[in-house]
């Protein structure tokens, strides 16, 4: 329960051992469940519940009940020790067995204040080493005990005494981190990415060794590589497996953030980290070190301070105006990062994250609006860049990146803007020596462009525009991580004559009474890679690809301020110019009525009056329908989001992004259905 508790990736130590938790009714909390409920059944147990009346409330087996019960007292007991050398051998190695990290027990027994926390888990795993508390490499047992198990499925457990594999101190070995369970956030691009890296690293004679928890990935199967360890991606973890296989080398830029994450923990114990040095990772992942070294090259990037008091937000906004994006470090209710328009909507946005302090500092940024986000994929060797991709959102900035459509080779953008992000991008690679993949984000605005952010990793675009260039970018990583020769791309190879359009697949039909809008937090469950003869071809196959339907007759348009509705203004002719019949909710219809474009006026769902837009809803009067936000934030208008949510629910297309509904609107009135080619993958490009 623990190894799952902590795999699902929220931020959980395991059952017990997590940070202060506060539930107001443990009763209520227990009968009603929630994904938070194990975590109250620690509560109820540190409030004196017995395993009698948590039953009752939660008609959990008494069997699991027991068993959390015992993980419980065994905390308990940890906790009267007050340093790691007064714990018994048993204690500790029965902590173990029932899955407690190095970290848990730090916390129970030392009791350092969270600033100390490495350094406890470290004194923890130093001593467990000196009194041979160690685990045992197992293998999963694929045939039910009736034969030995022949399998390169591995797992580490306390509960055994000699290994069931072999282990050479060859380095030969090339240990490959995943990316972990599969979420908003983190798929199947990831794990492409750790794929192609062990197939390159066998393929080179290399023994590949993988560490993720997945069933559902690719890196997960059986013959996918030598050693599979299915096990946590923890610096625990992934140290315990390190010192058993001395691996030749550690690659940890295909799996997302996750094994990122590890880079300096993993550096501070002189693990041969293949690649960019974790010390330039550090440098792009510290917002304080990458900004500096930003000023330092000359590169611009968005305004933006990190702010410990109310007072300083409200002096910071002043300077930079609104709106601005704002990212509190401990939040309530999963509200991760906002966009806020107003004092009011910043006001309420900070009770959201709870705490404002030297603790838990805020990071507010500087918003440009109406500015295009643009992404460089890239890999390079000693700081010199060998081969690279440049793509552009259809959605302008504020879309998170990974639910924005992605057009590669990019093509509205400025042959200047082109030439600086080139310039930058070689900079940035050149001051960070960079070795292995990475990625930037930029923000582009008549000519002006900022920087975002620098991963010195592969990014979730990566197997999009490799699959476009038909150039294996992580092949080409792996070959330079590992020092061996690589083919470098000729210029020829980057002169495509195709698109593609990579477009988001959301899942909000399933979530019930979430708001299906877009924005800085990322919400999509999918996505889908297109190509095209050209633009219109590659868009209108996207979208029809991740469930979006060419409408017949009636379109439904509540198109947002009046930048939105100005840069609808051509699509809604073209609409009503190819005879779709519109509707329009009263700001839409009065400004298509000032520009002579004929609607129907619908009524907002909390006006008494007919037609009201949701009747025509509940009928599935409309075809599609385009519901463009009024802002960013999420204090929305209820009456935009009883529309956009009712679309969802009568299964009616919905499109909440101007620019998104301009370029599909102006695709399918400028090309027929019928006009698109169906081609296999290999006919493109030759």
């Amino acid at each position: 329960i623990h190894k799952g508790l902590r795999m699902i990736g929220q931020g959980m130590h395991g059952f017990v051992g997590n940070r202060d938790l506060e539930f107001t009714n443990v009763d209520r909390e227990l009968s009603e469940p929630t994904d938070m409920r194990i975590f109250v059944i620690e509560a109820a147990f540190e409030k004196g519940y017995t395993v009698d009346k948590i039953w009752k409330l939660t008609n959990i087996d008494k069997w699991f009940l027991y068993k959390l019960y015992r993980i419980y007292q065994h905390k308990n007991k940890l906790e009267k020790y007050n340093s790691i050398e007064e714990v018994p051998d048993e204690d500790l190695l029965e902590a173990k067995r029932m899955g407690f990290t190095d970290f848990q027990i730090a916390r129970c027994v030392l009791k350092y204040p969270p600033k100390e926390s490495e350094k406890g888990m470290l004194e923890v795993r130093a001593y467990r080493k000196k009194r041979n508390i160690l685990p045992c490499v197992k293998q999963i047992d694929t045939l039910a005990a009736e034969y030995p198990a022949q399998t390169n499925y591995l797992y580490l457990t306390y509960h055994g005494n000699e290994h069931d594999i072999p282990f050479f101190d060859d380095k030969k070995s090339i240990i490959v981190l995943g990316s972990g369970a599969y979420r908003i956030g983190s798929s199947v691009e990831f794990d492409w990415c750790s794929v192609n890296a062990v197939m390159t690293t066998k393929q080179l004679g290399y023994r590949s060794v993988m560490i993720n928890y997945n069933p559902e990935t690719v890196s997960t199967d059986y013959d996918i590589c030598d050693r599979l360890y299915f096990d946590e991606l923890s610096f625990e973890r992934v140290m315990d497996i390190i010192e058993l296989e001395k691996p030749g080398g550690v690659i940890l830029s295909m799996g997302g953030q996750i094994p990122n994450n590890l880079a300096m923990r993993l550096y501070h114990q002189h693990v041969p980290v293949l690649g960019t040095s974790p010390v330039s990772i550090d440098n792009a992942e510290n917002r304080h070190k990458f900004s500096a070294m930003l000023d330092e090259l000359g590169i611009d990037q968005p305004r933006w301070k990190e702010l410990t008091s109310i007072e300083e937000i409200d002096e910071f906004v002043k300077t930079v105006g609104y709106p601005v994006l704002v990212r509190p470090s401990y939040v309530l209710s999963g509200a991760a990062m906002n966009v806020v328009s107003n004092k009011n909507e910043l006001s309420g946005f900070l009770k959201l994250a709870a705490k404002v302090s030297k603790q838990y500092p805020v990071v507010v940024s500087e918003f440009i609006q109406h500015a295009k986000e643009i992404e460089m994929d890239a890999v390079a060797k000693n700081g010199e860049i060998v081969v690279y991709a440049i793509s552009e959102h259809i959605e302008y900035a504020g879309v998170h990146s990974g639910d924005a459509t992605l057009i590669f080779p990019a093509q509205k953008i400025y042959f200047e803007t082109i030439r600086r992000i080139k310039k930058i991008s070689r900079d940035i690679a050149r001051k960070l020596n960079i070795s292995g993949p990475f990625n930037i984000q930029f923000l582009a605005k008549d000519n002006d462009v900022k920087v975002i952010e620098c991963n010195l990793r592969a990014s979730r675009s990566f197997p999009f525009v490799s699959k476009v260039l038909k150039i294996n970018f992580i092949d080409i990583a792996t070959r330079i991580l590992l020092e061996v020769p690589f083919e470098k791309p000729t210029k020829s190879a980057f002169d495509l004559d195709y698109i593609g359009i990579k477009a988001s697949q959301f899942s909000f039909s399933r979530l019930s009474k979430a708001d299906p809008v877009l924005g800085v937090d990322m919400v999509s469950t999918g996505e889908v890679g297109c190509l095209g003869e050209n633009y219109d071809e590659a868009l209108l196959k996207s979208m029809l690809s991740v469930g979006m339907r060419i409408p017949a007759k009636n379109i439904m348009l509540s198109t947002g301020d009046a930048k939105a509705k100005a840069q609808m203004l051509e699509a809604c002719r073209l609409l009503a110019k190819k005879g779709f019949k519109l509707f329009a909710t009263r700001g839409t219809h009065l400004f298509l009525a000032e520009n002579n474009i004929k609607s129907t006026l619908v009524h907002w769902p909390d006006e008494n009056k007919k037609p009201n837009v949701m009747e025509y809803i509940r009928n599935r009067k409309f075809d599609l329908v385009i519901n463009i936000p009024k802002n960013l934030s999420k204090n929305e208008l209820s009456n935009d989001y009883e529309i956009r949510r009712g679309a969802v629910d009568h299964n009616i297309p919905l499109i909440t992004n101007a620019r998104l509904a301009t370029a599909f609107i102006l695709a399918f009135c400028r090309k027929s259905i019928d006009d698109i080619s169906i081609k296999s993958w290999d006919e493109y490009g030759n």
